[in-house]
């Protein structure tokens, strides 16, 4: 079930008006697939994928985040989540909370469509009033966080291992590719 989950939200990314809203349709959508119910899908999704691995998210953190966002408060530099995932609770379970001022997730009413849709990126520029060109989004997958990102000429930071790193070009000239919040906060330190 919780594979055809995944599969059922990648084929959703290229859906940009979904009916119903995409919170319920990627659920309808698994429970057809595997003959199923949705509330029985959303019930072991929930439990499987966002409640059971909460307890073990603060030792998942990635090793520098505190630190750069330490760094970014001490230079009055907002900090946002969007996600395709819901991120309050998740926020909170990684001891993050503190410096998140914008939290986004995809299936959220005025968003409504997963990465790389623009519309959840256009969102946290709206609340915050700026530009996309005045933020930086830093993401892991170059498909769905740069190309998202890159479509409305918002710089982006790819964060990958040293291994990853050659695999892949950015896919702008305003996307680039770090090791870890070190490297990118060494690299910020000279422009803000």
């Amino acid at each position: 079930m919780l594979a055809h989950f995944r599969r059922v939200r990648e084929d959703l990314r290229g859906v940009p008006q979904p009916e119903p809203c995409l919170a319920q349709l990627q659920y309808l959508e698994v429970a057809r697939r595997v003959g199923g119910e949705p509330g029985d899908m959303e019930q072991v999704v929930s439990e499987w994928i966002l409640q059971r691995p909460s307890k073990y998210l603060k030792m998942c953190r990635r090793r520098g985040i505190v630190k750069f966002f330490s760094f970014l408060e001490d230079r009055e530099i907002q900090i946002g989540v969007f996600s395709d995932y819901p991120v309050v609770e998740k926020i909170a379970k990684l001891g993050l909370a503190r410096w998140i001022s914008v939290a986004l997730c995809a299936t959220d009413p005025e968003i409504d469509a997963f990465k790389p849709h623009p519309k959840g990126f256009l969102r946290a520029c709206t609340i915050w009033a700026i530009s996309p060109e005045e933020v930086l989004y830093i993401g892991d997958r170059f498909a769905v966080d740069a190309v998202g990102a890159a479509s409305i000429g918002m710089p982006c930071a790819i964060l990958r291992s040293r291994r990853a790193l050659s695999s892949h070009n950015p896919p702008s000239s305003t996307s680039f590719i770090c090791a870890s919040f070190t490297e990118l906060q060494h690299l910020l330190a000279a422009i803000v």
